[in-house]
């Protein structure tokens, strides 16, 4: 057991003028199971890139532990699976390598496989297995989920709660709570440690917020009410100062002691008020605000929308998965749910109308309108301007949807290019809230998307109830905002393989 010390740590990119971390001070346990959360863009990443040396930085990082990133980089990946974990963890003995992936339930097999071949969540958990057998290195794992299904999910936080020594970025609730004992979170104005796991630490981040939403609106008044007072006193002091003179014969010395004595409450009540403010001032720096989004579903003329008969992707000949048939109704939020590789993605892009060969059919209603959220956000180049212009959204309510999902206006300026996985994300669900549709089909929106934006899209889909099919693997989010699941079986035929 040993400390990691974060001493006066502050680090801006060299195009940037806004530092990301300022005089940042803290210290975390090699013992601990770290989770790591944050808005998108404010340096997560960009730390755990800090930890493994691959910046300049101001300030001290002290760690006895070599630090291992993930996700690992992986050359020739056309070689044997075995072959690559070896050159990771080239002390691990052939049965500690064997027993890692069967907690993964991951079959053997996979070694004498080209790691190419591998599916992206077993190429996670084969390549997390190697890492963990690496010892006395401290493992910093970099939103791990994003390929992996809700089996996988619950799989690799299982194999995470064994284990020791690591920091887990990821913004999925229930994956956190599964396997972490300490939560590092980066807010608006500062950086914490605290013991427990995400829900533990969201409990007392909403009741430390809501003390100080209470204090600030009771310092609020307080400060009111000294400032009228404050303004009376000094008025009725120099009233009383100017009543020693054209009042005929009074004395001058007690009035100038009853107006200087009025003028001293005045100071004091000024003082007082000035103390009030600084510590307003202090309140609410972390608040994260919440503010609520907004959608425009359009009712159909019908209470069938779409009708899935049969239907199935085709690759080579094959059926992807086992031909599913179901009705998607107005009102309805279906959750398709089923493992990695079984097609869910594909089904969507038939729904959306892309020319992917298929069995069966997919009847959709007359004057059908949808708005896609794809998963892929690799075509997004650019700045917001234009591609607001290029998909006929109106900018100013764009920019705004961007605004309320936690983007600064800098990013405004940016090219697409240059964002974070989750601010690309984020774009794409601005596009689709701009969007009138019928029908939402939305494909993992939330890989890389922050928890708090998480919640603010729980809230307007419950909000406006808007008619969706959608894929993702957040169980809270899911368990939340499901009507109704779909699962898509593998076809036997393809079972195992990467499709």
């Amino acid at each position: 057991m040993s400390m990691i010390r974060v001493e006066n740590l502050t680090f801006a990119y060299p195009s940037s003028y806004d530092n990301i971390f300022e005089n940042v001070n803290f210290q975390m346990d090699t013992d601990w199971k770290l989770g790591f959360i944050g808005r998108n863009g404010r340096g997560k990443t960009t730390f755990l890139h800090l930890l493994m040396g691959k910046y300049e930085y101001q300030g001290k990082i002290q760690a006895s532990v070599q630090f291992d990133y993930f996700p690992y980089p992986v050359a020739g990946k056309d070689r044997g699976t075995a072959e690559i974990l070896w050159e990771v963890c080239p002390q691990a003995e052939e049965w500690e390598l064997a027993r890692e992936l069967a907690y993964l339930e991951v079959s053997e097999d996979v070694l004498e496989r080209p790691f190419s071949t591998l599916s992206n969540g077993e190429q996670t958990k084969v390549l997390l297995a190697a890492l963990f057998r690496k010892d006395g290195n401290f493992l910093l794992i970099d939103e791990p989920t994003n390929h992996l299904d809700k089996k996988g999910r619950e799989t690799v936080s299982a194999y995470l709660k064994r284990k020791k020594g690591f920091i887990l970025v990821s913004h999925d609730r229930a994956f956190l709570d599964g396997c972490v004992d300490h939560i590092l979170s980066i807010n608006r104005s500062s950086i914490e440690v605290q013991s427990g796991n995400f829900s533990t630490w969201f409990t007392n981040f909403q009741r430390q917020q809501e003390f100080e939403l209470a204090q600030d609106r009771k310092l609020k008044k307080s400060i009111e009410s000294m400032q009228e007072a404050a303004q009376r006193t000094s008025v009725w002091s120099h009233r009383m100062e100017a009543s020693k003179y054209g009042n005929g014969p009074v004395d001058r010395g007690y009035i100038g002691h009853k107006s200087a004595k009025m003028m001293k409450r005045s100071k004091s009540i000024q003082a007082r008020q000035q103390r009030a403010i600084q510590e307003k001032s202090g309140l609410l720096k972390n608040l994260e605000a919440e503010e609520d989004l907004k959608m425009v579903p359009l009712p159909y003329d019908s209470d069938l929308l779409v009708a899935f008969s049969e239907a199935a992707p085709v690759v080579d000949g094959r059926k992807v998965c086992q031909p599913v048939s179901f009705a998607v109704r107005q009102g309805e939020r279906i959750a398709l749910d089923g493992k990695n590789g079984s097609g869910k993605t594909s089904l969507l892009k038939l729904l959306v109308g892309q020319p992917i060969e298929h069995c069966g059919r997919i009847s959709a209603g007359s004057g059908l309108i949808l708005s896609y959220v794809p998963q892929d956000t690799s075509m997004l180049q650019g700045s917001l301007s234009e591609f607001a212009e290029a998909n006929g959204v109106e900018e100013s309510l764009f920019k705004a949807i961007l605004r309320k999902l936690g983007f600064s206006r800098v990013q405004f300026e940016k090219k697409m290019e240059d964002f974070s996985a989750g601010q690309k994300k984020k774009v794409l669900i601005a596009k689709s809230l701009c969007e009138k549709a019928h029908l939402y089909v939305w494909d993992e929106p939330l890989n890389y998307v922050d928890l708090y934006s998480r919640m603010q899209i729980e809230k307007l889909i419950q909000e406006f109830s808007p008619t969706m099919v959608f894929v993702e693997h957040d169980a809270a989010f899911r368990n939340t905002i499901a009507t109704r699941t779909i699962y898509i079986e593998n076809h036997p035929e393809l079972e195992g393989e990467k499709v």
